[in-house]
């Protein structure tokens, strides 16, 4: 199964490598798009169960590492500023 990497920018300006164990995220999210906050929160959250749900159908279990990225997203997101964008800069396979 082919796993990725997107790299992103909150709001505030940090950068963050996230994870993925698919490739479904590029169904989502697109390079140099920025997204409203809950927004990409939901997409990413959508791709990565989906994700999750591959693993699954592959191997028998969920992707603890892709639900443990959608926890971090979810954390940081909530440390952000209501209405800000997030910037997708580069996928990564």
């Amino acid at each position: 199964m082919p796993e990725m990497h997107f790299h992103i920018r909150w709001p505030d300006g940090r950068r963050e490598a996230c994870y993925s164990p698919s490739l479904v995220v590029k169904d989502f999210l697109a390079v140099g798009e920025s997204y409203a906050l809950d927004d990409f929160v939901e997409k990413t959250r959508t791709a990565l169960t989906i994700a999750s749900e591959r693993v699954r159908e592959k191997y028998g279990f969920a992707c603890s590492s892709a639900m443990a990225q959608l926890a971090r997203i979810e954390t940081a997101a909530k440390r952000q500023a209501p209405g800000g964008l997030v910037t997708v800069e580069t996928f990564e396979s």
